[in-house]
């Protein structure tokens, strides 16, 4: 069965870095995969860094998982 957790990952910051939160809870601000990865583990998580840009488990906000820098106004 899922983990029925929600998990969800802020578009980056003006300053860079992406909140990270657990069924409402900010666990901290991830500037990787290894960051997010890390604090899920801390979650009682466990999802390796690799599988965490493809886990169903998280919803990436605004932009996918590549995106860490600050935002940018084009």
């Amino acid at each position: 069965m899922a983990d029925p957790r929600s998990v969800i990952v802020s578009p980056p910051s003006p300053t860079g870095g992406r909140r990270v939160r657990v069924d409402g809870e900010i666990l901290g601000l991830a500037f990787d995969v290894a960051d997010v990865a890390e604090f899920l583990r801390r979650a009682g998580l466990e999802i390796a860094p690799e599988e965490v840009a493809t886990s169903s488990l998280i919803d990436w906000r605004g932009v996918g998982p590549d995106h860490w820098g600050p935002e940018t106004a084009d």
